[in-house]
């Protein structure tokens, strides 16, 4: 269809970001109404383009807009916090008054004043139902929030005034949160004896903390890789999530000459240097100054998640990649974010004890999908950051953007973890539990074959596996030159039974 850009007018948060020469994090959803009654949308991308009819024109004023992005644009904190900046209170007052019990108009006084923190000369509500800031039909929300009287609000947000993501139920998350996850965990443990569970965890810790690393390209010494062991093994028993741990945490994962006492007090940034003097800048963290009360933010929202029945992988995906996007360290914010992953599934009990999800392994193995769930948000949020960079690589960022790290949209993250943490468990989890307990019944066969060092019958089907299910001359001359013919043969042709591999 030949639509003319002439036929159509912006409304909602359109409509307000013109009035008010705003620039903002684009929304999922745009609206513009039609002059000639034409009714269409475009989806691009997990963006929806949509035009209404001539009668849906909610008029001029501020807001009727409101009111009209509520219903249709969705709600979408930082595009609001930019408007209410602008708004007349007088305005808005005089809206609110005209109709106070009205649902939207309710919603949009209690943003403004949640937002601001400013009250609007509007008497209290006495009477009428409750009804929640959020619509849990469309929206991620706690359970039991708190009660907003002077609104008539539920306030079931996920987070304080200081950090308050938001995720929206979409299609895919709805399909996704619909599989039982933890029990499916519990098929496949019950599928397996204990001690080969018991073998399995200590190789699945090694493999998370390799992935990890890998990731940032890092090769760690032993005592790093240890030391993140020992910090995965206690995650699923005790809450990482406050200042003073995390804080020990990052001195625990990273060169010693790098660890922290405090969040970072400079301004920072992920770039890569193309030439002299020549940055490409990959994504812009916070200003220092607006760190703290992010951080302290962050960890009150993982706190009411925590306590408002949050599914757990919504509740995961929020702090982790909240968490890094807020990037509060001078090092080791990536390996803190996949760690905090581990630490919330296992304290809402997704993960069954005694077991551990290779996340790590699976974003390494996915990394353009890994990279698009960062970009999804560092990419947009270039366009609104004014900055320079000195000669030494020193950026100063020039403009305020605390708003758009305080009130972030992560759908897409928490699409993107939910696909992350379904191909663990049925792929990576399976396989490597499958790979061990063929390699236990490979390794019994073998011993009834001949009764070798289990360092030899390690090395033999090793070497096996990596020339498809057969012992090559030279390595037999180097290692298994006392075998007979008739040994070999039997023991290849146990690796390749073990292993279903072809003759």
């Amino acid at each position: 269809m030949e639509i003319n850009v002439f036929d159509f007018r912006p409304a909602g948060y359109a409509y307000l970001l013109e009035k008010f020469a705003l620039a903002g994090m684009p929304n999922w959803h745009s609206s513009s109404v039609s002059t000639t009654g034409t009714h269409y949308s475009k989806i691009q991308d997990g963006f929806v383009e949509e035009v209404f009819r001539t009668q849906y024109w909610p008029g001029e004023k501020v807001g009727d807009h409101l009111e009209f992005a509520l219903k249709y644009d969705g709600v979408n904190l930082d595009l609001l916090t930019r408007i209410f900046e602008k708004a007349s209170q007088d305005e808005l007052t005089e809206y609110i008054k005209s109709k106070p019990t009205g649902k939207y108009t309710r919603r949009i006084w209690f943003f403004y004043e949640f937002l601001t923190g400013k009250y609007l000369p509007v008497d209290d509500l006495t009477s009428g139902n409750y009804v929640d800031a959020l619509e849990a039909k469309d929206y991620y929300t706690v359970l039991n929030g708190e009660k907003s009287s002077r609104h008539r609000i539920v306030n079931n947000l996920l987070g304080p005034k200081s950090f308050c993501p938001v995720i929206r139920r979409t299609e895919k998350l709805a399909k996704l949160d619909s599989c039982d996850l933890r029990k499916r965990c519990e098929d496949i443990v019950t599928a397996y004896p204990p001690e080969l569970l018991r073998r399995a965890l200590s190789y699945l810790y090694n493999k998370e903390t390799k992935s990890s690393f890998e990731i940032e390209h890092i090769k760690p010494n032993a005592s790093r890789t240890e030391k993140f062991i020992t910090s995965l093994q206690l995650a699923e028993k005790e809450d990482f999530c406050e200042k003073e741990r995390l804080i020990e945490l990052q001195n625990r994962i990273v060169d010693p000459r790098f660890k922290d006492s405090d969040y970072r007090v400079s301004q920072n940034y992920v770039g890569q240097t193309v030439a002299y003097q020549k940055e490409i800048i990959h994504f812009i963290c916070p200003k220092p100054d607006d760190l703290q009360s992010l951080m302290e933010g962050l960890i009150d929202s993982h706190k009411r998640m925590k306590a408002g029945n949050v599914s757990p992988v919504i509740h995961a995906a929020t702090i982790a990649y909240g968490f890094v996007f807020l990037h509060p360290f001078e090092d080791g914010n990536g390996r803190i974010h996949r760690f905090l992953i581990h630490n919330i599934l296992s304290l809402q009990e997704l993960v069954p004890c005694g077991l551990m999800f290779p996340v790590s392994a699976v974003m390494l193995k996915n990394p353009a999908d890994y990279d698009a769930s960062l970009e999804a948000f560092s990419r947009p949020l270039a366009q609104l950051i004014d900055y320079r960079l000195d000669e030494m690589g020193q950026m100063t960022v020039e403009n305020d953007t605390a708003c758009w790290y305080q009130y972030m949209d992560m759908t897409a993250q928490s699409e993107a973890l939910y696909e992350f943490v379904t191909k663990t468990i049925e792929e990576e989890l399976v396989e490597e539990l499958s790979f061990l307990s063929n390699y236990d019944n490979t390794k019994k066969s073998i011993q009834d074959i001949i009764d070798m060092p289990d360092r030899l019958i390690d090395l033999f089907i090793q070497l096996c596996l990596q020339n498809n299910g057969s012992l090559s001359a030279r390595k037999r001359s180097a290692h298994f030159d006392f075998l007979t013919d008739e040994e070999l043969s039997a023991m290849e042709q146990a690796v390749k039974d073990g292993y279903n591999r072809p003759d």
